[in-house]
């Protein structure tokens, strides 16, 4: 999403139709569109104010049950996300297994199985030849 204008252009824009230009005409002299000149003066004739609106920072439903679900995870710290649903779902809490998943990642707890209980790596079931090496025969 692009930037808002500068509260400065904001103002220079209302204050030239303030002085009697049309929205258009004080559109064309500061080159922004003339619908955002149109909105612009109708702000300040509502709220009295020219500034942009805030934008973006949106806040997660889950954020309210914030204390729930560390719980979760204090008592039970090898908890899966499946588990964590289930436990909301319990207490009535609504939510999804992606939108939990981000929750825990914006506190940085992750959900990755423990090293112990990872697999081995393949490499050292190997005998260190290929069957190819083995292979001695004439051609």
């Amino acid at each position: 999403m692009p930037k808002p204008y500068s509260d400065d252009l904001r103002l220079r824009v209302v204050a030239a139709v303030g002085e009697g230009a049309s929205c258009h005409e004080a559109a064309d002299r500061f080159d922004v569109s003339a619908s955002s000149a149109i909105r612009w003066v109708g702000r300040l004739e509502k709220s009295g104010s020219i500034c942009a609106k805030p934008s973006g920072g949106s806040t997660s439903p889950l954020e309210a049950h914030s204390a729930f679900l560390l719980a979760l995870i204090e008592k039970q710290p090898d908890i899966t996300l499946n588990e964590v649903v289930e436990a909301m779902r319990a207490a009535n809490i609504a939510g999804s297994r992606s939108a939990v998943g981000r929750f825990y990642l914006r506190r940085q707890i992750s959900f990755k199985k423990k090293l112990a209980r990872q697999r081995t790596d393949t490499a050292g079931r190997r005998s260190g030849t290929s069957v190819v090496e083995n292979h001695t025969g004439s051609a």
